[in-house]
């Protein structure tokens, strides 16, 4: 009886590129309907693009940049992504968490990514007014301080367009905390114009 040849894998698959977004519940479709997030929408227009790229949504709502820290090994062992999308550190603001444990957190998460062989796409966050012109300053600065360290891709601001827009309130839900659906292709655009390059 002859043996089977093992299949070698085809030029497709071996090009493959798999791109894990780590996120909190801006990207996990917290009070939204399942498959209208912006990562859901990211699939679809890469599919529709052609793209031969795969994306894995390892958000939780409610995480924090230390939770992320947690997991990242286990899914870079996992997954093996080519790019990874870190959109975190909203929460530890809305906690009080330390910005200096913040920042220290996505420099730990960025460096794991990039010695794992992914490029990194950070997201950023603004917090609203009321936590003070100073600490807003700061905390927005944090984000563009670590990519520039770092040397990676950066979204200045995941919400910008919506959070900054006119009636605003006409894009959020309820809790004037979450986007709504139809803030979602707003969030891609924000998203899709530093990943695209990376992807090339």
């Amino acid at each position: 009886m002859a043996l089977a040849t093992p299949s070698l894998p085809t030029n497709a698959a071996a090009s493959r590129k798999t791109v894990l977004v780590l996120g909190d519940s801006l990207s996990a479709e917290y009070g939204l309907a399942r498959g209208t997030g912006w990562v859901a929408l990211l699939e679809q227009r890469l599919a529709k693009e052609n793209m031969n790229v795969g994306v894995v949504n390892a958000s939780i709502s409610g995480d924090t940049t230390s939770g992320g820290l947690s997991r990242l090994p286990e899914l870079l062992a996992r997954h093996r992504p080519t790019h990874l999308i870190l959109e975190l550190g909203g929460n530890d603001a809305l906690r009080g968490l330390p910005l200096a444990m913040t920042q220290g957190n996505l420099v730990e998460m960025t460096g794991e990514a990039k010695a794992a062989g992914a490029k990194v796409l950070l997201v950023g966050m603004q917090v609203p007014p009321n936590y003070g012109r100073r600490y807003g300053e700061d905390f927005a600065a944090l984000y563009a301080g670590v990519a520039r360290a770092e040397g990676v891709a950066l979204v200045p601001f995941l919400l910008k367009g919506i959070a900054d827009a006119p009636q605003s309130e006409a894009l959020f839900q309820a809790d004037r905390i979450h986007p709504n659906a139809l803030a979602q292709a707003t969030m891609l655009d924000n998203v899709w114009v530093s990943l695209r390059p990376l992807l090339r």
